[in-house]
């Protein structure tokens, strides 16, 4: 006689729960987009392999029209408006890449839109979204505001809102980057995707656990930004501050993304503002591609967590390459100083003729450029016969500049090397 607290022949298997996404609304998805969005390239880097101890796919999502992957969700949202919805016209919510994905297809579709951005989206974004066609409305520090903004416009002008990652139509385009991805490197270990609200990487999920279900799936997050991790392993924290990624600063984790990621990603990491930095700078350097924060992210993750990718082949999608020129700038100018290329140093020296002079030919003598001098005799706290130089050179790397003022001090000069961090007065 069986066990009657055991299944029989006849029991049913257990089943999971549906999810809002399945492997057919990303087909669908696919057919209704194609030829409207580009389908990007994938390349295994050799020189980010190496520097980062795993085997690097990287993704460029940056290469659509619109500069970021947004343009697949915001797309198959559009296609499927009714013709009563079309004819209200959109809105959506976004920090920069969402709004300039929907204002484009809405144009391009004959559909009017309204996107609301916080105020301090980069100008970059907010130029380049109203050239789109859209009227662009500034509301809110960040996504909150912006948010109450939306629901009043829904309210009071009747328009279809565009979810930014909460959508099943939004998270279903998205999607079809990892299939992409995936049909050109089938035999990845990881596949790793920055997170916001969770809307790519949920869409990426549904893919990566159909084609290949035994992939790990890594999500990313900012420090300052990491409502979904915390969602997802259940911890408590608080969002908010300035970050370099923007396009990832989501304060509250979705509700749809949220379920999607639980039943099938298998972790969420986060990373520093350091981090993006390095990031940013490494896919500039050895990749030549210009990417924002945000898209930046999962680079990022391998810089911060080296350990927890060596050895393994690792998929990575450049979400978006939208960065304002101003601050790519500094974070390039930032990351020299970081890698010891350009340096700063501080000497006392007697305020005599010629003094300048052998300075500056020690430089050159162990290879230096100078390539700015600040001479100063009134604001510093120094003798009334001496003067302070503040020197920022152009180096090899930190050796070199170890060797340039050992010169300097072998030479009887008291040498400050500055810093972020530090100064000398």
């Amino acid at each position: 006689m069986s066990d009657p607290s055991s299944p029989g022949d006849d029991a049913e298997p257990p089943t999971t729960p549906a999810l809002p996404v399945t492997w057919d609304d990303v087909l669908a998805a696919e057919v209704r987009i194609k030829g409207a969005v580009e389908r990007t390239p994938s390349a295994h880097s050799h020189t980010l392999s190496a520097l980062l101890g795993c085997e690097v796919i990287v993704k460029f999502e940056n290469l659509q029209f619109t500069a970021a992957y947004k343009e697949r969700g915001a797309l198959n949202k559009l296609l499927q408006l009714t013709d009563t919805e079309r004819a209200a016209g959109v809105i959506a919510m976004s920090a920069g890449n969402h709004g300039q994905a929907v204002a484009y297809h809405a144009h391009r579709l004959g559909i009017d839109a309204t996107i609301v951005m916080p105020s301090s989206t980069p100008f970059v974004k907010v130029q380049r979204t109203r050239e789109l066609g859209a009227r662009v409305i500034l509301a809110g520090e960040g996504l909150e505001g912006a948010l109450a903004e939306v629901q009043r416009l829904v309210e009071s002008e009747g328009r279809v809102w565009v979810h930014p990652f909460d959508d099943p139509a939004v998270i279903a385009g998205q999607a079809t980057s990892a299939l992409e991805l995936l049909h050109d490197f089938p035999d990845l270990d990881v596949l790793v995707v920055p997170v916001g609200g969770g809307g790519l990487l949920s869409g990426c999920a549904v893919v990566a656990r159909h084609l290949v279900p035994g992939i790990e799936l890594v999500g990313v997050q900012m420090e300052r930004y990491q409502a979904m991790a915390a969602h997802f392993h259940g911890y408590d924290t608080e969002t908010g501050g300035s970050t370099l990624a923007e396009g990832i600063a989501a304060p509250w984790p979705g509700e749809l993304t949220g379920v999607i990621l639980k039943a099938l990603v298998d972790d969420i990491v986060t990373v520093t503002e350091d981090d993006v930095e390095a990031a940013i700078n490494l896919l500039l350097e050895i990749e030549k591609v210009v990417i924002e924060g945000a898209g930046a992210a999962g680079i990022a993750a391998l810089v911060a967590h080296p350990e927890r990718f060596a050895g393994k082949r690792v998929g990575v999608i450049l979400t978006g390459g939208n960065i304002d020129p101003r601050l790519l700038a500094s974070v390039i100018m930032r990351g020299l100083v970081r890698n010891g290329r350009l340096t700063r140093l501080h000497i006392d020296l007697p305020d005599v003729p010629g003094a300048l002079a052998a300075i500056t030919t020690l430089l050159g003598q162990s290879g230096a450029n100078i390539v700015e001098i600040h001479h100063q005799r009134l604001f510093v706290d120094v003798s009334a016969k001496a003067a302070h130089v503040e020197l920022t050179i152009e180096t090899l790397d930190h050796h070199h500049v170890g060797r340039v003022v050992k010169t300097l001090q072998e030479a009887g000069y008291d040498v400050f090397v500055g810093s972020f961090t530090n100064h000398p007065r």
